[in-house]
């Protein structure tokens, strides 16, 4: 697919959310991981109105903000600061700015660690700013049609937008480089950056199970406390989830370890050595591969928190329950053709008291199976989702 242009892919619903931040918060902090393309949508924004751009990756920028009281507080309109991780002590000064009665400019904050990683961040700014998240692109944003391509290279801009799948690959894998041996020591984490690559293709391996702390920590030769610290150093970093596991009263032995997933898909393919899409189904991670691509689209479609995962210790499971509006609605992934109800699923509507569930798939057709349940092409689900919104 040749000529498509990072111009031609509009992020209509990032845009809006980040507008609205903006306008109803004296700060406003886009998170989101490294190269996903939020430095793109700020400057789309800042076009709009009078502002003042800071990219603390620039060594002069960084100079600029030696007296960061006297240059912030005099500033007007919008003031964006990228990669503001790399200065943390920014926070506790834009404090006392974000609560002047009237201020004369409003601040958007790009960074690529969650707050949990920056200290300070939360205590600072708690009740001062609104937070937006942003990935990559998303299925919604390049269309339908190009979910193959999607799901292979993922959705950084560069990756998706590549040539070539060569090309693509080779951009993921320097980024895996990058983000190891200058990104996280950039944020003052002094691991070397080997043993997080061991520890990342690893959880690669372990893509969408059960977290097993003690498995991983034999196989990397460390204590299972420093094996779950990486996991959630590579968490905040945004390029790992954990989907927590959902606990009900209903005196059954339930999973109580978050699930792991690499977020994005593409950065998945590269630490399993994967960069043609029949490399990938012929791996043994190929049904897994999907189920985290396509819970990584309905997450963002369903634009809540409130996700987790459900399994009994019986054999019952449900990938994905969403809370949303007071109901519960349940999501199965089956990289299969046309798939069918199955006894796991009628425990999970009765146990788990679902109003609605839905079998995601790799197809075409829509079609019940269930007075409660409907087989879909993942397309439709986010179609679904963006209208219940």
């Amino acid at each position: 697919m040749q000529g498509y242009s990072r111009s031609m892919i509009e992020r209509p619903g990032a845009r809006q959310a980040l507008k609205l931040a903006v306008a109803n918060n004296p700060v406003a902090v886009l998170l989101g991981p490294r190269q996903c393309g939020k430095t793109t949508l700020a400057r789309e924004l800042a076009g709009e109105q009078p502002s003042a751009f800071f990219d603390l990756e620039r060594p002069s920028d960084r100079a600029k903000l030696r007296e960061p009281e006297l240059l912030l507080g005099g500033l007007k309109g919008l003031v964006v600061i990228d990669e503001v991780q790399r200065m943390p002590e920014l926070f506790t000064v834009l404090r006392p700015l974000a609560d002047r009665p009237e201020p004369s400019a409003r601040f958007l904050l790009l960074g690529s660690a969650s707050p949990e990683l920056v200290r300070g961040v939360s205590e600072s700014l708690a009740g001062r700013a609104g937070f937006v998240d942003l990935g990559g692109f998303d299925l919604r944003e390049v269309g339908a049609d190009q979910s193959d391509r999607l799901w292979l290279r993922g959705g950084f801009p560069r990756s998706f937008l590549a040539r070539d799948d060569k090309a693509s690959l080779q951009w993921r894998e320097d980024f895996i480089r990058t983000f190891l041996e200058r990104d996280l020591p950039a944020l003052g984490m002094r691991i070397p950056s080997e043993t997080l690559l061991r520890f990342w293709t690893m959880v690669a391996h372990y893509h969408g199970q059960i977290w097993n702390g003690a498995e991983l920590s034999r196989g990397l030769g460390l204590s299972e406390k420093t094996v779950r610290s990486y996991l959630d150093l590579l968490t905040g970093a945004f390029v790992l989830r954990q989907l927590q596991p959902w606990h009900e009263n209903l005196g059954k032995r339930q999973y109580k370890a978050p699930k792991a997933y690499v977020r994005d898909s593409g950065l998945l393919h590269a630490l399993l050595s994967l960069e043609t899409r029949m490399q990938l189904a012929g791996h043994p991670k190929y049904g897994a591969s999907w189920e985290g691509f396509a819970l990584e689209q309905v997450l963002e479609a369903a634009g809540t928190r409130q996700a987790f995962f459900w399994g009994t210790h019986g054999g019952a499971e449900l990938d994905l329950m969403l809370l949303r509006g007071g109901k519960r609605y349940g999501v199965e992934f089956k990289c299969a053709d046309g798939p069918v109800m199955t006894k796991s699923l009628h425990i999970a509507l009765e146990d788990l008291k679902l109003d609605r569930a839905w079998i995601v798939y790799p197809g075409r057709e829509s079609y019940p199976v269930h007075e409660k349940v409907m087989v879909c092409p993942l397309p439709a689900l986010l179609e679904e989702l963006g209208e219940m919104s």
